[in-house]
């Protein structure tokens, strides 16, 4: 009887010693996971400074290519009495200048994403009146933001001549002004509407530090020119018979002219590419030179 008491007692001895054991495994096991999801805790935080740089990399390339841009000596200027792009030095002469008038109206942006597909460049000349409100704004932002160079075409498009002195600093002044808060920074070329500067208007685009600039050519605000078809033909040749010029006005250095419209967007790529099969290259306005 005492045998079988103590080999009972043994029994339940080795028993409670088999579970501590077990429980302090199972402890050892708990305690060794918490060190693994720390190190995947610490391997994803080094995953994300990895890739930090990388996203700072590409913000830094791109500030780079803006001030590449901005540092770019002038290879041309405007000449103030034809108005076509000369060369500085020994920069390429086949060349012609894309302007696009009265923006930013219904398709400016879409006209300003065509450029951007084809590779070329142009000035967006703007109308005052047309960035007052805030969807005007954003056109003006995106059309920037695509890299191309926004030009003053005054406030509310009047003859100036017929302005007094004041009237016409506040049509110039308040539009680059109302693109600076816009965009950061103020225009570089003026244009006046209808090609009429006057005296006054000259000195204040200078005073500002904007090229004045007309045109050679364009035939878009011709009734005669308002299909794709007849008005790619005209600007693709410089020939506009309809409106009374039956030569070509086509020429190295040519400042081409066009306006916000529909019939302009429709044809804007053929043009483009028309002028380019003639051996053009369409000029960057970031190489011509402002003040």
């Amino acid at each position: 009887m005492k045998v079988s008491r103590f080999n009972t007692y043994l029994y339940m001895t080795l028993f409670f010693c088999m579970v501590l054991i077990a429980c302090s495994n199972d402890s050892d096991s708990v305690g060794k996971e918490k060190p693994s999801e720390e190190n995947e805790t610490n391997e994803s935080a080094n995953a994300q400074d990895k890739e930090q740089p990388e996203n700072n990399d590409k913000d830094q390339t791109e500030e780079e290519k803006e001030e590449e841009l901005e540092e770019q000596e002038p290879e041309y200027y405007i000449s103030e009495e034809t108005a076509t792009v000369l060369p500085l030095d020994n920069a390429n002469e086949n060349i012609v200048l894309l302007t696009i008038d009265d923006v930013p109206d219904a398709n400016a942006v879409e006209m300003a994403h065509t450029l951007k597909d084809l590779g070329v460049g142009a000035i967006f000349f703007v109308n005052g009146h047309f960035i007052n409100d805030d969807e005007g704004a954003e056109k003006l932002k995106e059309i920037h933001d695509m890299g191309f160079l926004i030009g003053n075409h005054t406030n509310t498009h009047p003859v100036l001549p017929e302005l007094t002195k004041e009237e016409q600093t506040e049509e110039i002044v308040s539009v680059n002004n109302r693109v600076e808060e816009i965009i950061g920074e103020r225009p570089k070329f003026f244009r006046a509407p209808h090609g009429m500067n006057s005296d006054h208007s000259k000195n204040v685009a200078k005073e500002e530090n904007m090229a004045i600039m007309n045109w050679t050519y364009g035939y878009d605000y011709f009734d005669a020119y308002t299909e794709p078809k007849a008005l790619t033909e005209a600007m693709v040749t410089g020939k506009g018979p309809e409106a009374g010029v039956d030569y070509s006005l086509l020429k190295p250095g040519a400042n081409l002219l066009m306006h916000d419209r529909d019939w302009t967007n429709k044809a804007l790529k053929d043009i483009v590419e028309g002028l380019q099969n003639q051996g053009y290259e369409i000029v960057d306005p970031h190489l011509i030179e402002t003040s």
